[in-house]
């Protein structure tokens, strides 16, 4: 993990700055390593569209969700047991989220640029980044990616190219939650998908006071999962990733 040098920004406190609970705290800065490190740990996340000017969002609710209330749902496990994916974590961080970015289905447009993939990119070079790769062979079929800071877990987005591969990945991740004891990850806006998977609402003064405990506590131990390669059969059947 690389020390980073203190940004030249400072962001305001999100509850004065936005007292209606809009969500939009500020407006501007940029997306170095320094900058968005000091904005993830003020309980502040960038989202703007490409060409716009850099928004700096602390929705009111804020969506997290606790990992030990996490259940996988019947379809998956018997979907991981079927197909055997392969799973990695920190494999393939620049692939998942450029997959990331790319039109859905159900849409053209894209909020995470070119800006937003170089800013991350340089985020996780530096150590407060993770991804979850899921394969088929050597091809990558689903993943997500995030930001990682003390027991602070900070999901950002997730892609699939087969049916419940995306879940795979998320499952992966309640396990290492799990495993390493973090109190909530965090998924910012609340949206059906989300609920789907177990998660909910707090409020954004909970949010902030849990953040400022959470982030000071000793990192996850990341390498621990990048050396190895976890098949999706067993990671259903035995309901971890740690040996």
């Amino acid at each position: 993990m690389t020390m980073l040098p203190p940004s030249q920004y400072i962001f305001p406190d999100p509850i004065e700055a936005d007292t209606e609970g809009e969500g939009l705290i500020c407006i501007g800065a940029d997306l170095s390593p320094s900058t968005l490190l000091e904005a993830y740990t003020h309980g502040l996340f960038p989202w703007f569209n490409a060409g716009e000017p850099i928004c700096w969002w602390s929705p009111e609710p804020r969506c997290v969700i606790y990992p030990e209330c996490y259940k996988p749902s019947k379809s998956l496990l018997r979907s991981m047991k079927k197909y055997n994916y392969h799973i990695t974590v920190n494999q393939a961080f620049e692939q998942v989220i450029s997959s990331c970015a790319l039109p859905r289905s159900y849409s053209e447009e894209t909020w995470i640029s070119k800006q937003i993939i170089q800013g991350y990119c340089d985020l996780f070079n530096a150590g407060f980044g993770y991804s979850i790769e899921v394969w088929d062979d050597t091809k990558l079929v689903g993943g997500l990616y995030g930001v990682t800071i003390g027991k602070g877990c900070f999901g950002e987005s997730m892609f699939s190219t087969r049916t419940d591969v995306s879940k795979m990945a998320f499952y992966s991740l309640m396990l290492i939650a799990k495993e390493n004891n973090l109190p909530w990850v965090d998924c910012q806006l609340v949206n059906e998908h989300l609920l789907s998977l177990g998660a909910c609402t707090v409020s954004r003064q909970d949010y902030l006071k849990s953040l400022q405990d959470v982030i000071i506590q000793p990192t996850i131990d990341w390498k621990k999962y990048q050396e190895r390669v976890f098949s999706s059969e067993t990671v259903a059947l035995n309901s971890c990733l740690s040996e």
